[in-house]
């Protein structure tokens, strides 16, 4: 494998991690965390502890446990788990994720990972979201691989190929698990699916066959749901605005979704490690075309996805409210039905339309959370009871 430099990239190593460090402390943005996260008293321990941590998993394990468990405890109902027992420390892998939130999902999962008895994993953020030295330092020191989003047909195309052979490097030589997004940016429509242009990404360097290559990075996807999606308005709004014309992302646009994601209540969350991949990969016919591989490889993970996805009583009473229909009317309450009422009056205020247009803007409200529903029997996959 030929030597890249994958400086501009990479996440930060044990000695520049520790210059960040003492950076981060001293920054006016991590007195506002805590401001926002912990109470008073609990400040100046939390500060220390960040502060002396000597490595980067030290510095996981003393700030940021604790900051996402309090974030979670602060905006959800608490968080559950399922299929960790499928994972095994010698074997990394490439962790493909639906994505609902641009920070949480991969740190939900980095945070189970170590509740797990398992390393944190690597993960990937758009260059497009490093709003400030201060983010670029706190996403560094916590295993951010960079993807740079912008840049001429050429310039996307090496940058593909870097973050192809960094992440094939890191798996494969390193031995070190990664996390990525199953598409570019989150899932706005409540529909996960798999992009293709992702996963030729991944097979963009090495000169073994797609087959070996996919094998290689042992991909094991990944399907986290949310009972309430904290930026529903925005994603409504942004589904809105793209019946009409192209979507311009505002530039505070992407912040916004951070804090929305962070300080906004979400009910309960699941994390389900799916099924690896491999064993089913191996069973295709190897004259397979490159186009029906990728088409065929990106159905396997939205499947695994779909049958690993967690309902909850949001999801089966915006696809009845969607579909008119009592369906699933023994699974959802009074309770469910005024939450989702005051979610759904806060988009209508969140979003400007006209009156013939407001049945419009409800339809693509609920199909947020119908959609995982809709995804469940598509496939034939039981809804089972939440």
């Amino acid at each position: 494998m030929a030597e890249i430099n994958f400086d501009n990239i990479r996440p930060y190593t044990e000695v520049e991690a520790r210059e960040a460090i003492l950076r981060i402390t001293e920054q006016h943005e991590f007195k506002t965390i805590l401001n926002y996260i912990f109470e008073v008293e609990q400040h100046e321990e939390l500060t220390r502890k960040a502060h002396n941590a000597k490595t980067i998993h030290e510095f996981q394990y003393e700030f940021m446990k604790p900051l996402v468990k309090k974030i979670l405890s602060n905006t959800s109902k608490g968080v559950s788990d399922s299929g960790f027992e499928k994972l095994t420390p010698d074997k990394p892998r490439l962790f493909i994720a639906n994505h609902r939130d641009i920070t949480l999902d991969s740190s939900i999962l980095a945070t189970l990972l170590v509740e797990h008895n398992y390393e944190s994993c690597e993960f990937t953020w758009g260059d497009n979201l490093m709003v400030s030295p201060f983010v670029e330092d706190f996403g560094k020191i916590n295993r951010m691989i960079t993807v740079f989003r912008e840049g001429t047909p050429r310039q996307t195309l090496l940058n593909s190929k870097k973050l192809s052979a960094y992440i094939r490097k890191r798996i494969y030589l390193d031995k070190k698990a990664a996390w990525i997004a199953q598409s570019k940016g989150r899932t706005k429509n409540g529909n996960d699916k798999t992009d293709i242009g992702v996963l030729k990404m991944l097979t963009l360097d090495g000169k073994e066959n797609l087959f070996e290559k996919i094998e290689m990075l042992n991909i094991t996807p990944v399907s986290i749901s949310f009972e309430w999606e904290p930026c529903d308005t925005l994603k409504t709004k942004e589904l809105f605005i793209s019946t009409k014309t192209k979507y311009v992302k505002d530039k505070k646009e992407d912040l916004n979704s951070i804090i929305g994601g962070i300080l906004g209540q979400k009910g309960h969350i699941h994390l389900s490690i799916c099924n690896p991949i491999n064993e089913k990969v191996k069973t295709w016919d190897p004259e397979l075309p490159n186009k029906d591989f990728f088409q065929n490889l990106a159905a396997v993970i939205d499947e695994e996805i779909y049958e690993n996805y967690k309902l909850w009583p949001s999801n089966f009473l915006a696809y009845d409210l969607l579909n008119k229909s009592h369906d699933f009317s023994d699974r959802y309450n009074k309770e469910t039905q005024e939450i989702l009422d005051e979610h759904l009056r806060k988009t209508f205020e969140g979003i400007e339309y006209q009156e013939d247009e407001k049945e419009l803007v409800e339809q693509l409200f609920l199909s947020i959370y119908a959609n995982p529903v809709v995804n469940k029997l598509k496939y034939n996959f039981p809804p089972d009871r939440p």
